[in-house]
């Protein structure tokens, strides 16, 4: 089976070859046929990959250990569920993919736009087939998912033990999606400039998938941030590292894009402005991969000993001098036909969207590629923390969530006073509002979450003034009750309110993260049993350890050998609230210097958070044991000396001797405690957003009836040429 893997792999950097001369060569001389033959050549590559990826994640579910990559992460006691996830915890496997991803979507591409724009589709299909035939050949020559040891070793590393979370599933392939997704706009956006077609119709044809980028990133980026926060045991879900900040950047240029898309199909402007997005977003893309798998910033998320930096650096320097030289070489072509009437209008609004959208782009960015700019100037490799990019970040995403609830209630062109007046009087009076309820409860010291908060209630009260709106008049006209109207309203222009959802969502999200962020209380002390602490107005006591030992045939979900915890009641003044059970996992490191007993728990201990969680506060708990004590350091030592290393069951023994003695004489344990309100409207509002882009993606049957009818012309058209 290694063997198939490997010839799909030639094969498919033959195919991608063959298709970027055949693209090319027929948007040069305008030979249909060649460039039909480049387009059937992604088609191949999509089934090619297909079969690739089913040997490799055939090796898994089947435990073929001789793979290199299976038996490097994964186990025949690691559980099916995420043996099969397994396949992208590697960087092999990841690569693979990426490109099987990028096949896929390219295909599905190629296959709406067939029969339209074939200068530039061939331009692209040659683009996307060089993005294909790069990824394929680091695969062979640099990380090929398909080397083999002989003889096969019995039994694999196993998983790392932080990747055994169920959003783990799902995370990678949702942003390896919206990493893929934002290179088919960048594809065509460069192939309407170099076939100097600069029309609107490649923006149209490529808009869903920047908006389908767009969503599966941001799903991507709050299921990390939920693994994070309930994985990885230090509390937050969100640390402003590299390799968070990497998916972060194409999603905020991504939603520039979005956003001053609408003024080029309303007005016919910003034409550099958003040809300079869509490239920008794919470089972003493919410079977010790269982080993960150079090595060049240290980051929790990214392959360790990566040696991939080079080929990453010449294709992201290949881009960049593309782009610029694209833009500035067709300025003259992407004039804008009209320009911005006023300061006070919808135009305006979107372009300081836009600029707030960049401006963040462009403070990630710095702070993250610190440590290089630094050592690259001065020598010395130096890095910024969280409270670097909260000084920045924060202001410019107050004035993000002010301009979302104006932008939907400002007019086009311009807004008049008395529009002014009569469509911001609600949602100011929401923020008002909101601002004197705060203060009443005595909510005084934290300036930019009130700020937040009120902003949040004013864009919130912006979109629901919309709503309500265009209910009220669609049931007057169609005589309907409101929750039909409401329906037909939204199915009638899902992309205007499918954005308002997506807004009402992110103010919710902000709400959570303003919340839990400036009124969180935290505790981190060393407690033994019988002993409490308070953290803000919740007491939390240590009732008694647990403890538990796993064979290694028997490792059902964490894989942990020795897993020790503790129960926890949490109170409020003096009334029962919740049952916390935090524990700690110890996972066998396979170093036989640990000696017989030390190697099954010498690994690194994994951290398994215990949350109550709830609409107004979440009560997030974990524990560090203390094993290092003489009683059960006494145990480990006597072990190793009189069991063999070849007898793991015996050295079980001994494990579950020490987890006896822990229950017996537990010593005290280190806990961090922390009481933080609202994070779950962070979960929420990322539901709603999800929500708001599925509605603005979903196509409306008249869509879909119109694209038929436009293909079938298209066909019968090429049919009568041909002849």
């Amino acid at each position: 089976m290694a063997a198939l893997g490997r010839t799909c792999l030639l094969l498919a950097l033959a195919v991608c070859v063959y298709g970027i001369g055949a693209s090319l060569y027929g948007a040069r001389t305008g030979m249909a046929q060649w460039s039909d033959s480049g387009r059937r050549a992604v088609y191949a590559l999509a089934v090619v990959l297909t079969v690739a990826f089913g040997v490799l994640e055939g090796a898994f579910l089947g435990n073929r250990f001789a793979f290199n990559t299976v038996f490097d992460t994964s186990s025949a006691t690691t559980p099916l569920f995420y043996r099969a996830a397994a396949v992208w915890s590697s960087q092999e496997g990841s690569l693979l993919l990426w490109a099987w991803l990028l096949s896929l979507w390219s295909s599905l591409v190629l296959f709406l736009t067939r029969g339209r724009m074939r200068e530039v589709a061939a331009y692209a299909t040659a683009i996307l087939l060089g993005f294909g035939g790069f990824f394929v050949s680091l695969m062979i020559f640099y990380a090929n998912p398909f080397q083999t040891t002989s003889p096969a070793p019995a039994e694999g590393m196993g998983l790392d033990p932080l990747l055994r979370f169920p959003t783990m599933m799902i995370h990678p392939p949702m942003l390896y999606s919206g990493y893929t997704l934002c290179t088919i706009p960048l594809a065509f956006g460069m192939g309407a400039l170099l076939a100097r077609r600069l029309d609107a119709e490649w923006i149209r044809a490529t808009r869903r998938f920047a908006l389908a980028a767009w969503l599966f990133l941001g799903v991507g980026i709050v299921l990390g941030a939920r693994w994070s926060y309930s994985e990885l045991g230090w509390g937050g879900y969100w640390g402003w590292d590299a390799v968070e900040n990497a998916s972060l950047m194409p999603w905020l240029t991504a939603t520039a894009f979005l956003h001053s898309l609408m003024i080029q199909e309303k007005r016919g402007m910003l034409k550099v402005w958003n040809t300079s997005l869509v490239l920008a977003t794919g470089t972003l893309a493919i410079m977010g991969t790269f982080l993960v798998r150079s090595g060049v910033l240290s980051s929790i998320h990214a392959f360790g000993g990566a040696t991939l930096g080079v080929p990453f650096v010449v294709l992201i320097a290949v881009l960049i001098a593309g782009s610029i030289y694209l833009v500035v070489s067709r300025r003259e072509m992407l004039r804008s036909e009209n320009r911005i009437d006023s300061l006070l209008s919808r135009e305006s609004m979107f372009l300081l969207n836009n600029l707030v959208l960049v401006g963040l782009c462009f403070v990630i960015f710095w702070g993250t590629y610190f440590p290089l700019i630094s050592e690259a100037f001065t020598g010395h490799e130096a890095s910024v923390g969280a409270p670097w990019f909260d000084r920045y970040t924060v202001p410019l995403a107050l004035v993000l969530v002010l301009l979302s609830g104006i932008g939907p209630a400002i007019a086009w062109r311009r807004a008049t006073a008395a529009n002014a007046v009569r469509n911001f009087t609600f949602p100011v009076a929401a923020a008002l509002a909101t601002l004197v309820v705060l203060l009443g409860a005595g909510v005084e010291r934290k300036a930019l979450a009130i700020a937040m908060f009120c902003c949040a209630a004013f864009a919130i009260a912006s979109v629901a003034q919309e709503l309500w709106r265009g209910t009220r008049a669609r049931g007057s006209i169609a005589r309907e009750a409101p929750p039909l109207a409401l329906v037909a309203l939204i199915r009638r222009n899902r992309r205007r309110y499918g954005g308002y959802v997506v807004h009402v969502g992110m103010a919710a999200l902000f709400i959570g993260v303003a919340a839990s962020s400036s009124f969180q209380h935290q505790s981190e002390l060393n407690l033994s049993p019988g002993h409490s602490t308070r953290v803000g107005a919740y007491r939390v006591a240590y009732v008694r350890p647990t403890a538990t030992v796993t064979p290694a045939y028997d490792s059902a979900h964490t894989g942990a050998t020795l897993t020790l915890g503790a129960v926890l009641r949490v109170s409020r003044g003096g009334r029962y609230v919740a049952t916390l059970r935090p524990s700690e996992g110890f996972y066998d490191s396979g170093e036989p210097s640990q000696g017989s007993v030390g190697h099954l728990i010498g690994g690194q201990p994994v951290s398994h958070v215990s949350i109550d969680g709830g609409l107004t506060r979440d009560v997030w708990s974990a524990i560090a044991p203390d094993i290092s004590t003489p009683h059960l350091q006494h145990v480990i030592e006597v072990g190793n000396r009189t069991i063999p290393f070849v007898r793991p069951d015996e050295g079980m023994i001994a494990v579950a001797v020490m987890a006896r003695e822990y229950m017996r004489n537990p010593p005290p344990a280190q806990f961090h405690f922390e009481v933080s309100p609202l994070v779950m409207w962070i979960w929420i509002g990322g539901a709603i957003v999800f929500g708001g882009g599925l509605i603005a993606l979903w196509p409306a049957p008249a869509t879909v009836r119109r694209r038929a009818r436009a293909l079938a012309r298209a066909r019968t058209a090429h049919g009568l040429a041909r002849a």
